[in-house]
Formats: C-alpha cells, structure tokens, sequence
C-alpha cells in the first residue's frame, strides 16, 4: 500500500514490548509519533506495564497480550482510556486481521505465524522481522502474500541489506549473496570452551542489542542458520547462491554480487533502527538517529568462513535449504526446544546442535509444506521427537 508522507500510516506492531518492537515504537516516535503514524493495534506477553503505557501515549485503538492469564492486568492498565484489548492466541490474530497499512511482525518463533498470516491476507504491507513466516512456512507465506498483495520489506539486518542492494542493482545476472555475521562471543573459541558455557555468556552479544534467546542463538549461528533459509525464499534463490562469512565489526550488513564479478554491500553502524525505519518509510528515507559511520575511525574490516565444526547450524541450514518442503519447520522446531532446554540448564551449549541434527534425522521425510497445518504439524512432532532426544542425551552424560 502506499501513501504520501503527509498522510497518516496505520501500523500495527506486534511484539511491542521485545527488543524490535521496543526500536519499531522508538523510530515511530522519532518519525513524528501520533503525527506520522496510526496505531491499530500492539501486541505483548509478560511486560504489561510497557504495553500498556505505549498504547496510551501513541493511542493504540487495540491491545493484546499473548498470556490469557494477564487479561485482567491488562484491561485495568487500560481502564477509562477507551482502548479495546484482549488476550490469548485469538485476540493476537485479531490484531494482525486490523486494518492497516503496514504490520510489523516481531513476535519471536511460530508463535507469530498466525497473527502474521492474517495481516497478508488482509493485504497489508509486512515488515518481516519474524525468521519463523519463511523459515517454517516459507511457499505457504509467500503464497499469502502473493494473495493478499502487500509488499514483504525484511528487517533483519542482512536481508533488508540485501533488498537494498537489489533496489539499487536489479536481479538480473544475480550470482549469490552473502550473509554476514559478527561470529557471536565464541567465534575464537575452542569446542572445549564452549562446552562449557552458559545461557549468560552465550546471551552477550558482542555487538548487536537483541532480546536474550536471539543472541544465543547468534552464539550458536542457529541465527544465522534461520537466515539463511530466509534468504532462499525472499529472494528465491538456489540452497548454493547462499552463503555466509564471518564479519566481526558488523559493519557491512549483507552482499549481492552479479556475474560481471561486481559487489554490492550494504554498510552501518550495528543498529536496528536502519532496517526498521527503512521499512516504516519504503519506499522513502527518512533521517534515523543512528550513529554515522566514519571511515578514517575504521582500521579494518574482516571476513572469514564460518568454521561449521564449532558451529554445525550453518551445515544443517543448508540440509534443510536442499531438502526443501517442511525441512525449515523441523529444524526451527527442533532449534527452539533445544534453546529451551539449554535455558533450562538440561543440555550444554554444543548440544543444542545435537539436537536438532538427531531430529532431522529422524524426520527425513517429513514431507511437503501442503498448507499451514501441515507446517504447525512438522514443527509439534520435531518437538516431541527433540524431547526425545534430550533426555537421551542427558542419560548418556
């Protein structure tokens, strides 16, 4: 959908109070608030005070938490202000299904699939910072799309670099990207050292601000290994015109080279107020209080392969990417209940990839992605079957 800039675009955030949706509220505020934008709806979980103090201040016209069990808490913080609210998995659906322009969709795992499938029916423009739409159901959510009509903008840093490359250099003779990735707080560590870590040091990320489970999962490259399977259906492209290196600084986000043998890099300060804000005003730039990169304060920029012994994620990512179907689906069901129990202290942090590779294993031929259910039954059977293979491992320790 498209609007001028002197009107009022409608938006929806769900997943306001997590790391994105926290910076989606901040950009909304310095774009012009309540000037610039309409709130339809915001969606939450556990931080009912956060959610319900953003709705009052931008005028939220709905409100949602995830947790049934917090609709009370939530309707008294929202009591006399005139703001509808609701909670559970149907009333997170109903906020994708408001009108508006553009949807963010930052909910964390497939939990947010629904609420996301219903905004792109609806035809609303999605600002995709949900890995899980395309890593689990990546041709049923394209289909949506497609159907709906809205415009799919990527706000992961590495794909909305990538779609700025290709804004710039078209995708004609396109050759490969090439995902970038800072190699978390491990990435000169010995299988030995990161045996032993823990949720804690896995979760500090060197460089980017992001909530606790995406940061150990960019510790494990299980991050990466979700965006690599992104990147194929964004911007259908073959398992081996993917590929990764590891980029320490976080400065150049994400490449396109072409068949004449040029690069394209998309370059910034690690900050996720670019990508945000460039897929709040697309096709529009707007001034962002980001840091400025200065070059001559820049020594240097390194790039090397990912080492897939330390980190296999990268190896099973593209198992999946080959596979096709519902491969996606089995690893990231898979991936989260592995991150689940290392959060738990069950498993250590090598094990995780275990998990998930046993899985895969064992649902091979899981099939092809033929509708959502099918999608939501791969992810609940890789599950079960990671459960499974959890206590076997904690057995043989």
């Amino acid at each position: 959908m498209t609007q001028t800039s002197q009107e009022r675009r409608r938006l929806t955030v769900l997943g306001a109070t997590g790391s994105i949706g926290a910076s989606t509220l901040d950009v909304v505020r310095h774009l012009g608030g309540k000037d610039a934008f309409k709130i339809a709806a915001l969606t939450g979980r556990d931080n009912i005070e956060v959610l319900a103090r953003e709705a009052i201040a931008l005028g939220a016209e709905f409100v949602a938490t995830a947790d049934e069990d917090r609709y009370g808490a939530l309707r008294a913080a929202l009591s006399g202000t005139g703001i509808v609210c609701g909670a559970g998995a149907d009333a997170l659906i109903e906020a994708g299904e408001r009108e508006a322009d553009i949807v963010m969709a930052a909910i964390v795992g497939v939990a947010g699939l629904a609420p996301t499938l219903a905004a792109a029916r609806r035809g609303a423009d999605i600002a995709l910072a949900n890995k899980e739409c395309l890593v689990s159901a990546g041709q049923v959510f394209k289909a949506e799309m497609a159907a709906g009509g809205g415009r799919l903008l990527p706000v992961d840093s590495e794909h909305n670099a990538i779609h700025q490359c290709l804004a710039a250099g078209g995708n004609q003779a396109l050759e490969r990207v090439v995902l970038t990735a800072s190699g978390g707080p491990f990435r000169n560590h010995t299988l030995e050292q990161m045996a032993q870590v823990s949720a804690d040091d896995a979760a500090a990320h060197p460089n980017w601000s992001m909530g606790r489970k995406i940061s150990i999962d960019s510790a494990s490259m299980f991050n990466k290994a979700l965006e690599m399977i992104e990147a194929q259906h964004l911007f259908d492209l073959l398992p081996d015109q993917v590929e990764v290196v590891i980029h320490p600084q976080s400065i150049i986000h994400s490449m396109v080279g072409y068949a004449d043998g040029s690069m394209l890099a998309q370059l910034g300060a690690p900050d996720m107020r670019t990508a945000i804000g460039y897929a709040l005003a697309y096709p529009e730039r707007r001034n962002l209080p980001v840091e400025r990169l200065d070059f001559t304060q820049l020594s240097r920029l390194d790039f090397q392969v990912p080492d897939e012994a330390r980190f296999p994620a990268v190896r099973l990512a593209r198992e999946a990417m080959e596979r096709g179907g519902l491969a996606g689906a089995v690893l990231n069901g898979a991936k989260e209940r592995a991150l689940d129990a290392f959060l738990a202290k069950e498993i250590g942090f090598l094990q995780m990839a275990d998990v998930v590779e046993r899985t895969m294993a064992r649902m091979a031929d899981a099939g092809a992605a033929t509708g959502i259910n099918a999608v939501y039954a791969a992810d609940a059977e890789a599950r079960v079957i990671a459960a499974e293979e959890i206590v076997g491992l904690r057995r043989a320790a």
